[in-house]
């Protein structure tokens, strides 16, 4: 999934545009996907979480910054409400959300939390049927049954690893799935007022003010003192698993559309499995590949219905 919710319809593209477009989204999502394993390699540092989240967002708020100031400058101010909005969404879908995927990481693999993630939409269907009223259709529940077998599936078999630590990151990432799901519902209606690019570039400055000051106020300031390593891998977390992914989403959407967009971020939990394999060591069986594509198809039934 990508940190970004943009609700765009586009004129029909030619053939090349189309494939530009699937390229950019692809990519994003592969590089957002990522940030897992870099938290990851992070920990083996001994970081924790807020140490973790707090270099992240040192490295991208400038650019996002940045952008907030660019626009203020360019465009009509915000009204009061829309301003408060701003700050609660921006502390729900980018501070607590990735708070808890970070806490979640430290307990389960990379391949569980991208699963788990990739049920956002789920649970945007679910908390839009019971605050809006809107009925969920029979094709619906099947796309949500399928989904969560996935996840089952997965889960136990990653039991077996240690259930206590299993369970508590999981609850984690499931939280992380849930506040970034409220997110979205809540920036459906202020993103066709006030754009997706300044919407993103403010939440992402609140966002980043939060967790930079839950630092400085649980954390001696003596941790900013790292070996080089962890700040090299802190500045792919900032700027090529965080800013690139939310501008590409972008860019991708602008092209082709939300619905072909959101499709092609598919690839983010195979894409996480694989480079879980490759630079972490964990393992692939057969059963994190049926719980993957279960919940790929799940969610490709959720993404095909209007």
């Amino acid at each position: 999934m990508s940190e970004t919710a943009i609700n765009t319809s586009v004129a029909p593209v030619t053939r090349s545009a189309l494939l530009g477009g699937l390229a950019i989204a692809i990519a994003g999502a592969i590089l957002f996907s990522t940030k897992a394993i870099v938290a990851k390699l992070l920990y083996r540092y001994h970081m924790d979480a807020v140490t973790l989240i707090a270099f992240r967002m040192l490295f991208s708020l400038p650019v996002f910054a940045g952008v907030a100031i660019w626009k203020m400058r360019t465009e009509a101010p915000l009204q009061a409400r829309d301003r408060w909005r701003l700050v609660g969404l921006g502390l729900i879908g980018y501070y607590l959300s990735s708070y808890l995927d970070f806490l979640g990481l430290q307990y389960i693999s990379v391949g569980l939390e991208r699963l788990i993630l990739f049920l956002t939409p789920t649970f945007v269907l679910l908390l839009t049927s019971a605050v809006f009223k809107r009925r969920i259709g029979g094709a619906q529940w099947g796309a949500l049954g399928l989904s969560y077998c996935g996840i089952l599936l997965v889960f136990v078999h990653d039991l077996t690893g240690g259930a206590g630590s299993i369970v508590t990151g999981s609850l984690f990432v499931l939280g992380s799935a849930l506040a970034y799901a409220v997110y979205l519902l809540g920036t459906g209606e202020m993103v066709r007022r006030i754009g997706s690019l300044r919407l993103v570039a403010y939440a992402m400055c609140v966002s980043s003010v939060a967790c930079i000051a839950q630092f400085f106020i649980l954390r001696p300031a003596s941790l900013l003192i790292q070996p080089w390593p962890v700040y090299g891998l802190s500045l792919v977390n900032g700027i090529f698993c965080t800013i690139f992914p939310v501008f590409m989403t972008m860019i991708a959407v602008q092209r082709i559309g939300a619905a072909t967009a959101s499709q092609a971020g598919m690839i983010g939990p195979v894409s996480t499995l694989f480079l879980g394999w490759a630079l972490l060591g964990e393992p692939i069986t057969a059963i994190q590949l049926a719980g993957t594509a279960l919940v790929v198809a799940g969610i490709y039934m959720l993404s095909r219905k209007k």
